[in-house]
């Protein structure tokens, strides 16, 4: 029972979309090229009526929550602009010093960047490989301002489902290059003359830093609770009826996948919440514990120190992709304008829900200590 949930994943995720493609006959050999060369979709050109509706709703959302945060963060912080004595005592939000290791790994990030950005003849053997030091600083980094502010941090207090972290982000990630051959939303530069063994070890080893970045900047978000003020007791969602909601949004999501090779400029946005509908689906038919229960009551808390972790993670890829040699670059069907680095600005929006697919994907195949 344990493994049925992602082995259901799994057999959904590979095999809906490739099940798609051979039934309407096209050649399924194309979409397991490895590495992946062959550009084979043609996406849809610029629309304004689109890109004006997925904005409005886009900022829809996100307003909302910003609002909500400002409305209750703003009379806080007039009460406390001049701290209590009883405030200053309990030592609320008192920073503590930096680590010694967080300066070595800031230093070392800045010194990749450089590499990074730059192409010093010396170096160019190792200029492809720059990704992953650099995210591992601003791993080391992130876990270093939690431990500033708590005195403890992943990295720290937690140390074996840290490093756990990073083989599962590794297949974890995998899985998202395996649904993007079918919509072809971003490919790789500087790749197609690496051996598939080559290409396999360099891709997996960039790939492991995803959860741990995304899930160590989320702790450092939660390590100040102001961020989120007023997000306690927010919109409550509950379904009255959770398994045959369950079941269409199983059967939706099933048929999406199906179908996204058929239709992969209307579908493309499955690639990002696929995972976390279809997990949640299962936990509810399976009569398993919601992953985010809180949400019942009206707590977004966590939801949205998740979102916004990814988002500024997603910020730093692409910013730090912007000028590398190894990088990839997008073509979003109807919104590919208005780009942000490589990333046409409505693009930033996927990394919103794949804050929580990371935080669901940890909690399904890790434990923590309490």
């Amino acid at each position: 029972m344990k493994l049925l949930k992602p082995s259901l994943l799994v057999l959904m995720l590979l095999g809906l979309p490739l099940a798609g493609e051979w039934v309407a006959g096209h050649n399924v050999t194309a979409y397991l090229e490895f590495p992946p060369r062959t550009q084979y979709v043609e996406h849809a050109p610029f629309s304004w009526p689109v890109f004006i509706g997925l904005a409005g709703a886009i900022l829809a959302v996100v307003l909302s929550f910003l609002f909500r945060i400002l409305k209750h963060t703003l009379p806080r912080s007039r009460i406390s602009a001049t701290p209590s004595h009883s405030q200053t005592v309990a030592g609320v939000d008192a920073p503590g010093k930096f680590p010694g290791w967080g300066w070595l790994a800031l230093g070392l990030g800045g010194h990749f960047w450089i590499l990074a950005w730059t192409r010093q003849t010396w170096f160019s053997p190792f200029q492809p490989y720059t990704f992953t030091p650099l995210w591992l600083a601003y791993i080391v980094v992130a876990n270093a301002l939690t431990w500033r502010r708590t005195g403890r941090c992943l990295l720290t207090h937690d140390t074996v489902y840290f490093l756990k972290l990073f083989p599962l982000s590794a297949v974890f990630w995998w899985f998202f290059e395996y649904l993007n051959r079918f919509v072809q939303n971003w490919w790789y530069i500087l790749g197609a003359e690496f051996t598939p063994l080559h290409y396999f070890f360099a891709a997996t080893l960039s790939f492991s830093t995803v959860l741990p970045a995304v899930l160590s900047t989320e702790e450092w978000l939660a390590s100040n609770p102001g961020n989120t003020a007023g997000l306690d007791h927010f919109i409550p969602i509950r379904f009255a009826r959770p398994k045959p909601a369950a079941w269409i949004t199983l059967a939706f999501s099933g048929a999406g996948l199906f179908f996204i090779g058929w239709f992969p400029d209307v579908l493309f946005p499955l690639l990002w919440v696929a995972p976390l509908i279809l997990l949640m689906a299962f936990q509810t038919l399976l009569n398993g514990p919601s992953f985010f229960p809180e949400v019942e009551s009206g707590d977004w808390h966590r939801i949205y120190r998740l979102a916004l972790a990814s988002l500024i993670c997603g910020f730093f890829w692409e910013m730090w992709n912007l000028h590398s040699l190894a990088k990839w670059i997008y073509s979003i069907p109807y919104v590919d304008r208005f780009h942000l680095f490589e990333m046409p600005i409505l693009g930033y929006a996927g990394y919103l829900p794949f804050g929580l697919v990371c935080a669901v994907i940890a909690q399904l195949f890790l434990k923590r200590q309490k």
